[in-house]
């Protein structure tokens, strides 16, 4: 069983621990107070939890020096800052130490509440992974809004069991991996799953290749051979690529509305009994009126067409993919590894992965390979990935005037953002990498201070 979501303040002004403790706990979370450096150091020996809010200005330390210490005995916990000082060196120092974050104590403690419960977010997401993120888990993985709708409307697909499905969606979306999970709601278990290529037909053979012929039926047809539709008996015919099939689009046609086919060289109708999916990463509409794919067929296989979502526009799904294909992996190359820490959930939440979830697998799978610890580093990805979450100061081409004594932390972080956004034309990626973070943390501290895009300018389509 899953050990509990549990938090440490750590604060020596006892009335504002305990007021943060109270709405923490409202949420259903259990928390430890601690007074002072000795008494957390003391906690943290004996229960596990998955965040600590740490005070600046301690009775009986520094609580920034501490912070190794207490990460070493809470190797899993996210370390928040809390501080009333608004000092660029304090929040720098912090972060170096090993913290996930500094907040700036205000009277409300609506920032603190909100940090804490994406914590727990997070850390919800791991163990949703460990729950289903065995070998065999053959359904599409999400829990944002987007895949939320997307596992409904296959479920009640599913139940349909003669329905045409339309899958559509960027490559490597998982849109077979979509029409798998259908297969194994809808047919009889152990039943044919049939992937035809519809771009690697040759034109020669793509009747033949899905009808079948008969012997004779062609030179060089020496005997009967069966095709994928009749492979697939009562199981799936997935037509993969749909969009670049040039011949054969009207005998498919055919094929769908009667149900039935001949095999090449036959006048014998064979009853279809499999469910027919086809996918496209293509526009079908453009390609109907570039007069390149047929209307009726299009109608025919839109009967019920699902739009699977790029991976950049799926929020937490990115981490809960990246968690599942790190277990994955583990076990397949006997290399069992940790959750992936702070700043290596932040590099590839920040990355736009227009690979899609086939490109997450593969970069998942390559730090797997490439680790000698159970610890996954920023070193184990690849460079297009640390492009966007690179740590370190803001370059040279974004300068930045800083007023000693006026500027407050979040003067100097608001005009670091609108510079960058400026400089970048509100590009969010691009400002991220002008600043030095990843895009993910770009957006939150955008969130944070109710930033928006420039009037006049037009942000990135992917906010």
């Amino acid at each position: 069983m899953s050990q509990p979501f549990c938090a440490l303040i750590v604060d020596d002004e006892d009335l504002y621990a305990q007021a943060i403790g109270r709405e923490i706990g409202r949420q259903g979370i259990s928390c430890d107070l601690a007074y002072n450096c000795r008494e957390a150091l003391r906690m943290v020996e004996n229960r596990q939890y998955g965040v600590i809010l740490l005070d600046h200005r301690l009775p009986d330390d520094d609580g920034i020096r501490i912070i190794p210490q207490l990460l070493a005995q809470q190797p899993g916990a996210a370390l928040v800052m809390m501080t009333a000082y608004q000092t660029i060196p304090n929040a720098v120092r912090a972060i170096r130490h090993g913290a996930e974050d500094y907040i700036v104590k205000e009277a409300s403690l609506a920032p603190i509440l909100e940090r804490v419960l994406e914590l727990r977010r997070r850390a919800q997401l791991r163990e949703q992974v460990h729950g289903t993120a065995d070998v065999k888990c053959q359904g599409p993985l999400g829990r944002s809004n987007a895949m939320r709708l997307v596992l409904d409307q296959l479920n009640k697909v599913a139940v349909a069991k003669d329905t045409t499905l339309l899958l559509t969606g960027e490559t490597g979306v998982g849109k077979e991996v979509a029409c798998r999970y259908v297969h194994s709601l809808s047919r009889p278990t152990g039943s044919p799953f049939v992937v035809v290529d519809c771009l690697a037909l040759p034109e020669n053979l793509a009747e033949s290749l899905l009808f079948g012929h008969e012997r004779g039926a062609f030179t060089g047809a020496q005997e009967l051979q069966t095709g994928a539709f009749e492979e697939a008996r009562d199981g799936t015919v997935f037509l993969d690529e749909i969009g670049d099939m040039a011949l054969g689009q009207g005998k498919l046609l055919r094929v769908l509305e009667s149900r039935s086919f001949r095999r090449l060289g036959s006048s014998r109708e064979i009853p279809l009994r499999a469910r027919v999916v086809a996918a496209t990463n293509q526009d079908l509409s453009a390609l109907v009126q570039a007069g390149r794919f047929r209307q009726d067929l299009f109608q025919r296989l839109a009967v019920f067409p699902i739009h699977i979502p790029p991976l950049r526009e799926r929020g937490d799904d990115i981490l809960l993919l990246a968690e599942h294909f790190r277990v994955l992996y583990g076990e397949r190359l006997n290399k069992p590894t940790e959750p992936f820490s702070t700043e290596v959930s932040q590099a590839l939440a920040g990355y736009a992965y227009p690979g899609n979830v086939r490109e997450l697998k593969n970069i998942i799978e390559r730090a797997v390979i490439l680790t000698e610890s159970p610890r996954i580093e920023l070193r184990h990805l690849p460079q297009r990935v640390l492009a966007l979450g690179r740590k370190g100061p803001l370059p040279p081409a974004c300068p930045l005037e800083v007023v000693t004594g006026v500027d407050s932390l979040v003067d100097v972080e608001v005009r670091m953002i609108r510079q960058a956004m400026n400089r970048a034309g509100n590009v969010r990626t691009e400002a991220a990498r002008l600043l030095g973070i990843s895009r993910y943390q770009l957006l939150r501290r955008m969130q944070k201070f109710g930033m928006q895009a420039e009037p006049g300018k037009s942000p990135d389509k992917n906010p």
